[in-house]
């Protein structure tokens, strides 16, 4: 009887186990509409593009429970000079993004518009500059800034200066759109 249990409590513990950690070496994000919508803004990082941006399929973010794609998101974010406007998500020339105030909201789709699209008053368009899994990546680490994510998928530590406690450590809030559009 004894080891039925153990066996038993063994195999809850394999089909409780989630992919937290589980690492995505290909790109399975196609989470785009076929059809492109108009450049929100025209900045664009390097090269500018013609044509239209991205734009959400689904308001979800297949990234958003996976510490792995979140790590890699925090990464890009670095890479992409996201730091030289949101300062760590303190903000600075852009808007904070770790408070309860999300100018174009803080849903996985509101963000990936604002990445792909840009936004008036400043933010560059970056569709056809990032790839979407990695637009996604990024839209993960960002809701994780703003404590929209478990604390075990978020970021514990930072690689650069530290806006403040770590992603994991921040209490979840519950986000406000202002009156913008």
């Amino acid at each position: 009887m004894r080891s039925l249990c153990v066996l038993a409590l063994a195999a809850a513990m394999l089909a409780a186990g989630c992919e937290r950690e589980a690492r995505q070496f290909s790109s399975t994000v196609t989470n785009t509409q076929p059809q492109e919508a108009a450049r929100q803004s025209a900045n664009q990082p390097a090269v500018a593009l013609g044509g239209g941006a991205k734009q959400a399929a689904a308001n979800v973010s297949a990234y958003d429970g996976n510490a792995f794609a979140v790590g890699r998101g925090k990464r890009l974010y670095r890479w992409y000079n996201c730091n030289g406007c949101h300062a760590n998500g303190g903000g600075s020339m852009g808007p904070a993004l770790m408070d309860t105030q999300w100018r174009y909201g803080s849903e996985p789709a509101d963000i990936f518009t604002s990445i792909m699209q840009g936004r008036p008053q400043g933010m560059p368009s970056f569709s056809g500059h990032i790839p979407e899994d990695r637009a996604w990546q990024i839209v993960a680490y960002v809701r994780s800034i703003g404590g929209l994510l478990p604390k075990d998928v978020a970021p514990s530590r930072s690689d650069s200066m530290s806006p403040g406690q770590p992603e994991n450590a921040r209490p979840r809030q519950e986000p406000q759109r202002e009156g913008r559009p």
